[in-house]
């Protein structure tokens, strides 16, 4: 199928073009070329004056719709997220699993296999373990009663699973082994400082010897202080470490991400973190004042989209439209080493796109080459 996605602003993630078009063949952008210049004959789709970028990435979400991977990770749990996702203009995501009973943890890397299995055209790209390798003392809202010492036998039963389905990992740092370190690592995944209490000496340590990135910024790790600079001042320190961060105002003040964002630039991207309501399983939510806590009221999780993260950061946080859309696309494709193939609009890469008005509703998304239009910009 080859065609044109004429009339709209397009964030390419170098630059923003009017006046142009984005020319999809066989799933790819071909081009992007001045719309007059686009080949006689090449059917056309009119974006009806929206704002066209990158299909938004989402390293770590675990419900939305009605259903929560972390209490019960299916295929059909898994088919649902990836619905509502692309409706909310989302379209690659990271299913993601907290800590939780081993069976518990496998069985969502088998959904993931199985879900990827049966749809060819998943916008999946994997599995986040958040857990269950983490620091006690800073659990969160995650169950004390799964917490352990990193196991090389559980390490290779997930990887077992599927070679690339495992994506990311987040660990405290100062539990971390180096030989579970060691193994992560050859395997391709991404270690992400978490749910820790690590001192600044320890985390630094733990960005040398293989972590690259930080897990929701702020939340659950210890805090940047006059005499103790802990995980957030290592990862301030650190050259090439980057951090996620939920932009909903609730889990972080705003200034907080203005200020992040000014220290980090491009080692900064945005996450929802969004759960859902669930009165079962170890992992209970309930909506509260646009957010979700626990049974023991702890913040729990967002009620957060990847565009309402954009237009937060846009609104709230003083950083401008580009870097904003950057934040939710070319910068976690690159945390995953896909941003060869993701996160830009340019010749080459897959033709994942996401549509969007001046009041950042979504209006549809391309994925894949194929134009999935929401009911709202029909």
């Amino acid at each position: 199928m080859r065609y044109a996605l004429t009339n709209a602003t397009f964030y390419t993630g170098a630059a923003t073009l009017t006046d142009h078009a984005v020319l999809i063949s066989q799933g790819r952008i071909e081009a992007v070329l001045p719309a007059a210049e686009l080949p006689a004959g090449v059917p056309r789709q009119d974006a009806r004056g929206l704002r066209v970028a990158p299909g938004l990435m989402d390293l770590q979400v675990y419900g939305g719709g009605g259903v929560l991977f972390s209490t019960h990770p299916t295929p059909a749990t898994l088919a649902r997220l990836e619905e509502v996702f692309r409706e909310q203009g989302t379209t690659h995501f990271v299913a993601t699993m907290p800590t939780n009973a081993p069976d518990m943890m496998l069985e969502a890397l088998h959904a993931a296999y199985a879900h990827r299995a049966a749809t060819p055209d998943t916008g999946l790209l994997g599995v986040h373990l958040e857990g269950p390798y983490i620091n006690v003392a800073k659990k969160g809202a995650h169950q004390a009663e799964f917490i352990r010492k990193p196991d090389l036998a559980e390490i290779e039963r997930w990887l077992a699973v599927g070679p690339g389905l495992l994506r990311l990992v987040t660990m405290a740092p100062e539990v971390a082994t180096t030989a579970a370190v060691a193994r992560l690592r050859a395997a391709g995944v991404v270690l992400s400082a978490g749910h820790s209490a690590a001192t600044f000496s320890e985390a630094r340590r733990g960005f040398r010897q293989g972590f690259a990135a930080a897990t929701h910024l702020f939340n659950a790790m210890s805090a940047l202080t006059s005499r103790e600079p802990g995980l957030v001042g290592a990862v301030y320190d650190d050259a090439a470490a980057v951090a996620s961060i939920i932009a909903d105002g609730l889990h972080c003040d705003f200034a907080a991400l203005r200020i992040s964002h000014k220290v980090l630039r491009e080692r900064l991207f945005l996450i929802t973190d969004a759960v859902e309501e669930s009165p079962e399983g170890a992992y209970r939510f309930r909506r509260a004042a646009g957010r979700f806590v626990d049974e023991q009221g702890t913040l729990a999780g967002s009620a957060l989209t990847m565009l309402q993260a954009v237009q937060n950061c846009v609104l709230h946080a003083d950083i401008e439209l580009p870097e904003a859309l950057r934040m939710a696309t070319l910068y976690p494709a690159r945390v995953l080493g896909l941003d060869h193939e993701l996160g830009r609009i340019a010749p080459g890469y897959q033709a994942s796109l996401t549509l969007f008005d001046a009041d950042f509703r979504a209006h549809g998304v391309v994925l894949n080459g194929e134009l999935l239009r929401a009911p709202t910009g029909s």
